[in-house]
């Protein structure tokens, strides 16, 4: 197997002792809206026999 050098090494944001890289962030505040929309969508309401 052959190794592939990245071109760039990518985007990296700090904050004070806090470094991430953008694709981790994005993925992180995806995963953050899918939960709290998963919280706020109400579950599905079972149908009553008759």
């Amino acid at each position: 197997m052959e190794m592939i050098e990245s071109v760039s090494p990518g985007i990296y944001l700090g904050w004070g002792p806090f470094v991430v890289q953008l694709g981790n962030l994005i993925v992180i505040a995806v995963m953050i809206v899918l939960f709290v929309v998963a919280l706020l969508l109400p579950f599905p309401k079972a149908r009553r026999r008759k």
